[in-house]
C-alpha cells in the first residue's frame, strides 16, 4: 500500500479533445419533504471525456449521490439534460433506458447491494442474465471477472459469507461484468478501513486502465481523489473544478469540507 497522496495526473493534450462520453447540462434535482422544496443539484454541469478518471468530492450530504443516480438514469432530473455519446437520455423510451443502464454504465453502489443468499457468482452473472443470456454463458463470464478482482476462490460462497472488501469486489465484478463504457462509483470506499481503501482505490486504477473505461468517482476522501485526472467539488448543488495541488498532501483519512 502507497500511504503518500499522488497528485492528480495532467491529461495529455489528446485526452484534453477527446470526444465527450457523459455530459450534464444545468442539471437539477430538488425533493419535497413537508410542503418544503429542498434544492439538491441546483445547476450541475459536467463534461466527462473518454478514458477520464474524475472525482467529484463532496461531504456527506452534498448530492453526490443524487448526481451519480441521474447520470445513470436511475432517477429523473427536476430540470436540465445527461447526454450519452451527444444524446439526450431522457429522449429514450423505457427499453432503450433499459439498454442504457445495462450496457452503457456500470455503478458501483456504497453499500454493494449485492443479494445475500447467491453466491458471489451468481450475484456477478445478474446483469448478464437480465439482459437475457444463458446461465451457463453468464456464469462462465462472472468467473472470470471475480478471478479479475482477485476473488476466484471465493465464487461459490455466498454474498453472506463475505468480508465487506471482499463484497466490494464482487460489486466491482458486477459493475463491469456486461463491458459498460463509463464506470460510475458512489463512494467505493466509504466503508472500508485506511489500507482496505486505498488497495481499493488501486484496484479501480488498475481496471480503469486495462479495460480501457471512463470513469467518475464520488468520494469524499480527498487524498484518493487527488490520484484522479481531475477533480470537480460539488458545493451548493454546483460542480467546481478543485485545484489537485491544493488537496494532494491530504493522508488518506482527509475528507471533503
Amino acid at each position: 500500500m502507497n500511504s503518500d497522496a499522488q497528485p492528480a495526473r495532467t491529461l495529455n493534450c489528446e485526452s484534453r479533445e477527446a470526444r465527450a462520453v457523459l455530459e450534464s447540462r444545468g442539471l437539477k434535482k430538488n425533493y419535497r419533504s413537508s410542503q418544503k422544496i429542498i434544492p439538491v443539484l441546483t445547476d450541475a454541469n459536467l463534461i466527462l471525456r473518454k478514458g477520464e478518471m474524475v472525482a467529484v468530492v463532496a461531504p456527506s450530504g452534498a448530492g453526490k449521490s443524487t448526481l451519480l443516480h441521474l447520470l445513470a438514469a436511475l432517477d429523473t432530473p427536476t430540470s436540465g439534460t445527461v447526454y450519452f455519446e451527444a444524446k439526450a437520455i431522457e429522449t429514450n423510451d423505457d427499453a432503450a433506458l433499459g439498454e442504457f443502464r445495462n450496457r452503457a454504465v456500470g455503478f458501483l453502489w456504497q453499500r454493494h447491494q449485492l443479494l445475500p443468499d447467491f453466491t458471489a457468482a451468481e450475484n456477478v452473472a445478474m446483469p448478464l442474465l437480465l439482459r437475457g443470456e444463458k446461465f451457463t454463458s453468464a456464469l462462465e463470464q462472472a468467473r472470470k471477472w471475480l478471478a479479475e478482482v482477485g476473488l476466484e476462490d471465493r465464487a461459490d460462497h455466498r454474498a453472506g459469507e463475505l468480508s465487506g472488501g471482499e463484497q466490494q469486489r464482487v460489486a466491482i465484478a458486477r459493475a463491469l461484468v456486461t463491458g459498460p463504457t463509463v464506470l460510475l462509483a458512489d463512494e467505493p470506499t466509504g466503508d472500508l478501513d485506511e489500507q482496505n481503501a486505498w488497495a481499493m482505490f488501486e484496484l479501480l486504477e488498475r481496471l480503469h486502465r486495462a479495460h480501457k473505461l471512463t470513469s467518475l468517482i464520488a468520494t469524499h476522501n480527498l487524498a484518493l481523489a487527488a490520484r484522479c485526472d481531475r477533480i470537480l467539488g460539488l458545493e451548493h448543488g454546483v460542480l467546481r473544478s478543485r485545484e489537485a495541488a491544493a488537496i494532494a498532501g491530504e493522508g488518506p483519512g482527509g475528507e471533503a469540507s
